[in-house]
């Protein structure tokens, strides 16, 4: 079945409209996670969850595993831009996908544009980035993140996959 241009339209803006809602979701369920912790949880408590996982509550003025944190005050801006300018960059990317079938792509691009936005938030209305999710190997705590960090890892682990496995390659030609 060949679809028309107007039909292959119609499925390329359905697919967008996914891929944001997507993204949204992820951008609800951190601002949603967050504003629990902010609410039940006092500031540096912990509250563990088994042997190896705490709920905490911390503030973290920088960027992964802090970094910039203690820069004086101009990184919230920095990032703030850094964030927006990507976030725009990654919603014009998937737009001119839309019609093309990059699954792997367009759900990695989804999450790293969803955990963009939902710690771009935090920015911009408090400052800092509110991390929650600690977890320890023995007697060693990875940093505290968060729903967004989470989905721009997961999002960022889908893009290697989509580069290693998927995008570039082409269908085997069927020449006789």
């Amino acid at each position: 079945m060949t679809l028309t241009n107007g039909q292959e339209s119609s499925a390329g803006n359905a697919r967008f409209i996914t891929w944001m809602i997507i993204a949204l979701l992820i951008v609800v369920v951190d601002q949603l996670t967050k504003w629990a912790i902010v609410e039940w949880v006092p500031l540096y408590d912990r509250v563990p969850l088994n042997s190896f996982i705490n709920l905490t509550h911390q503030k973290n003025s920088g960027a992964a595993f802090s970094f910039l944190a203690d820069a004086g005050g101009w990184q919230r801006w920095f990032f703030v831009t850094l964030a927006s300018v990507v976030s725009a960059v990654i919603a014009v990317w998937i737009w001119r996908i839309r019609k093309e079938g990059q699954v792997f792509l367009s759900i990695g691009l989804s999450f790293v544009l969803g955990g963009a936005v939902g710690n771009l938030i935090d920015r911009v209305r408090l400052g800092h980035v509110t991390d929650f999710i600690q977890v320890w190997f023995g007697a060693w705590a990875f940093p505290s993140f968060n729903v967004a960090d989470a989905g721009i890892t997961v999002g960022a682990a889908l893009l290697i996959i989509d580069a290693l496995f998927f995008s570039g390659r082409q269908a085997p030609s069927k020449t006789p």
